[in-house]
């Protein structure tokens, strides 16, 4: 099928939702938006919509994706900004292997207290991925020693501490060139609550991990880990 490389991105979805004899409204309906958003979105009134939508309107649609999207590139220019300076020492923190040793742990307490400042410039700064960037190296670091070098329920707590952690570093990575650290903070994050027995651990890992399937364009994945997790709270 011609993928009319010479129409905006706009104009391509309206001649193939028209091809496939659908309305806006049945399109909106088939990937839970408005007949209103189909049509700013046929008008390039609004930017072409991410990887996890692409994916479901070429389903409903029955067209490759790469059809849509021919003006974006491959598939990664669509989710992925550029990288930020701070990348490569969070990268870091979550590749190094983390051993026991002989100096103690940073207290629970003090873990957390960094933990809740770190969510709060996520929300309140500014320039969030920024403050975050150096917060989460140490903070990454400190949670995985904790989490080996307690015993009982405080490695418990930790393990939750560290899934908790994972969380934040998967906001900070999302949207940057690095799908396999992406992947691979949101299956540890689930291990770690796993560990912890923690419920609201576990939910919270679970909210992650669906996110990374959603934005894979993977829905039944997604809704498979979404109904896992709700099973086992």
């Amino acid at each position: 099928m011609d993928s009319l490389p010479e129409l905006t991105f706009g104009q391509r979805l309206k001649v193939y939702r028209e091809r496939s004899g659908k309305t806006r409204a049945v399109l909106g309906g088939l990937v839970g938006r408005s007949a209103e958003w189909v049509k700013a979105v046929e008008t390039d009134r609004i930017l072409p919509p991410r990887l996890h939508m692409l994916d479901r309107i070429a389903r409903a649609l029955k067209v490759d994706v790469s059809a849509l999207a021919v003006e974006l590139g491959d598939r990664s220019a669509v989710v992925n900004g550029p990288e930020h300076p701070a990348l490569a020492s969070v990268r870091d923190a979550v590749n190094r292997v983390a051993f026991a040793g002989d100096a103690p742990a940073e207290s629970l307490s003090r873990l957390r207290e960094r933990l809740a400042v770190a969510w709060r410039a996520r929300h309140q700064a500014s320039d969030h991925r920024t403050v975050l960037g150096g917060l989460l190296p140490g903070l990454l670091r400190d949670m995985q020693r904790a989490a080996l070098v307690y015993e009982g329920d405080e490695r418990r707590q930790a393990q939750a501490l560290l899934a908790e952690t994972l969380g934040l570093a998967q906001m900070f990575i999302a949207y940057q060139p690095a799908a396999e650290l992406l992947w691979r903070v949101a299956d540890r994050a689930m291990v770690a609550a796993q560990e912890s027995g923690d419920p609201e651990a576990l939910a919270g890992a679970g909210w992650f991990l669906c996110q990374v399937h959603r934005d894979a364009g993977d829905w039944d994945t997604a809704m498979a880990v979404t109904l896992d997790v709700l099973s086992a709270l």
